[in-house]
This record gives structure tokens, sequence and C-alpha cells, in this order.
């Protein structure tokens, strides 16, 4: 197997991607992106979430990447027509636009909020190999509105695409909130990008009575092979005049006492976001990725009235098929008593106007 073939078999996910650096520069002993204090998360090198630091080594990647079986994606999915979303979206109506996988765009209170932003052909640090989208984002990136701000999650390929921001900086040039660390990535790539790093429990005002939370998640960060943990990873929590929402890129489910934590902090949302997609084989993927089940799970302990399920259809990181998250998704509600209506599914380009729940 020669390089090119290894670098495809890995796959280049946000779960493999560690391995592209083992063909490139090596990081020793220091921290490339943050340089800052040590604290209850950061020992002056790596990040972690006290108590939950499950690194997979290096043979679990290749044991998973080169001996487990994925299922056969099509080389094309259907999405919806394109989306072209309004400029604003004024008081409490909230209306999120699916862009693919864990792109979305998020319109309420007069507030633009943009979301891991990839527009990229593939989710990955070259044009030749890794995971190649099956649909279309839904939205083109002239069709985009004005930004208040770009959330980014963490530094995994699928979520932080440089090449998109930059795009971004010059078309809807804006504040760029995310994780310490995330920002050295962005600038150093482009320094037109206005990236604004920020550690948990941050509180940034992003206009109009609207506020971005910094919340913990059980996941991790790796551009490579050597830089793991090296930057923050976070969930997010939009605080608006008309309710809060929980917005969850990428999370193992852990002990689950971070989703009741949020509740008991945020009492409740008006709306959570979760992922739904890449997680099989349980035994690899289970510390940093939730299944539908789980995703279910987090719905009920987050005390949320209503759910969207994203990260699934657009990347095949993983091993199931492309059209399993929302079928197993529906068994858990089933199995749960909820109804569907509680917990959608989108594909690229529909959009979700979020109604109140009785």
């Amino acid at each position: 197997m020669n390089r090119r073939q290894f670098i495809a078999a890995l796959g280049l996910t946000g779960a493999a991607a560690a391995a592209t650096a083992a063909f490139g520069q090596t990081m020793s002993g220091r921290n490339p992106y943050y340089n800052g204090p040590v604290s209850d998360h950061f020992d002056g090198e790596r990040f972690f979430l006290p108590g939950h630091a499950r690194d997979k080594s290096r043979a679990d990647l290749l044991k998973w990447s080169l001996f487990e079986s994925k299922a056969l994606w099509p080389a094309q999915a259907a999405g919806a027509a394109f989306d072209r979303p309004p400029e604003r979206v004024q008081g409490s109506a909230l209306r999120i636009s699916y862009v693919g996988h864990a792109s979305l765009l998020i319109q309420t209170h007069g507030v633009n909020l943009l979301i891991d932003p990839v527009w990229s052909e593939r989710a990955s640090p070259f044009s030749f190999a890794g995971p190649r989208r099956v649909n279309e984002p839904g939205i083109r990136l002239s069709d985009l509105p004005p930004l208040d701000a770009i959330l980014v999650s963490h530094n995994h390929y699928d979520h932080l695409d440089a090449n998109t921001l930059s795009q971004l900086a010059r078309t809807r040039p804006t504040r760029v909130l995310t994780p310490l660390g995330n920002d050295t990535i962005m600038t150093d790539y482009n320094s037109a990008i206005r990236a604004e790093a920020h550690d948990w429990k941050a509180r940034v005002e992003v206009g109009r009575g609207v506020f971005v939370h910094f919340e913990p998640s059980y996941h991790w960060s790796a551009r490579g092979l050597f830089d793991r943990r090296m930057a923050l990873w976070a969930a997010f929590v939009i605080e608006t005049p008309s309710g809060a929402i929980y917005h969850i890129a990428d999370t193992g489910f852990g002990d689950g006492e971070l989703f009741r934590a949020a509740r008991r902090k945020y009492g409740g949302f008006k709306l959570a976001i979760l992922p739904i997609g890449a997680y099989e084989p349980r035994w690899f993927m289970k510390d940093q990725h939730i299944d539908p089940a789980e995703a279910v799970k987090i719905f009920e302990l987050c005390g949320a009235r209503q759910a969207m399920g994203h990260h699934w259809g657009t990347f095949q990181l993983t091993n199931e098929e492309i059209d399993a998250p929302p079928k197993a998704l529906a068994t858990a509600l089933k199995k749960g008593g909820h109804a569907e209506t509680r917990f959608r599914v989108f594909r690229p380009g529909e959009v979700f106007d979020v109604k109140s729940v009785v």
C-alpha cells in the first residue's frame, strides 16, 4: 500500500485525521496553537476534560481504518433545493437552514450565526483524498445573508475548514468565535480571518440580546498525529431573549453529567441541535461520537422542548450506511415514547422553522 492509498484508507475524518501527520511535520513537547496558564482542563500543553480523557491509540486507529468494513455510500445523495435565506429573522421566530453535515445557519432575533461552515469538496487537508461530500451545500455561499458571527467548535477537518473560512473572510467578513488555540490555526492559514478564541464558561455577546456560551463536551481535537488535544473543543449555548439553544457539534455520551449540568445551568432549552451520525464501530467511536439512541438520551437529559439532528449524510466518516442515523433515531424515539416531530432530521437545503411544543 503506497502513501496515497494509506491516507485514503484512513479516511482523514474527524476521528482519523490524526493519522495524516505521520507523513508531515512532528510537534515535540510543545503546543503550537496555545500558550496560556495551567487550568483545571489545561496542563500547560494539552487540554482535557477532567475524569474523561479517553484517547484511542494509534493501533486502535489502524485497526479501525484498515480492518473494519464500511458500508458503501452512494457517490451522490439527494439534498433539497438550495435554500435562499432571508436577510434577517426578527423576534422570537427561529429559522435554521441545514447546509449539510455539521454546517448550519441559525437566524433569530435579527441575528445570523453560521456554525462550523464547510463548503469544501472534501473534509480533509488534501484535495485528492479523504471523505468527499455526496451532496451540495444547502446554501450557495453567494446566497448567505450578512453574518453577525461564525462559530467553529473544534479543529477536526469536518468542522474547521480553513478554505471556507478564508472565502467567508472575503465575502461575508465577520468575527469567528472558537475555543482556545483554534484561532492560531485559522490566522496561520489566512490572517484576514477574524478569529477570537475563548475558554469554556465564556459568554460572548453577538448583538441584539443574543449571547454565545462555550461549554464542554466529551470530545477531543487534532489536525495531525502529534497535536492531539492541543486546541480546545466546545459545545455552544446560544442565549436569546426567547430561550436558549444548545448546539453540540461532536460528543460522546460519557456519564451524561455534562448534559444534566447544562439543564441545571440554563433551565432547559428551546431547541437542542445534536449529532446523530458517524458512530460505527461503537468500540472505537463511543467515547467521541454518540449514536442516535444516545442523542435521544441527551435530548431528555438536557430538558429541550425540541431537537434537530445533524452530523450525518454528507461525508462518510465512519462505517454505518448513509441512511442509518435517521432510521435508528426513529426507532429510539419510538422506544422512548417521543413523537418524531419532537426530534427532526433534515437534508441539505431544508429549513427548520422552529415552533413551540406543548
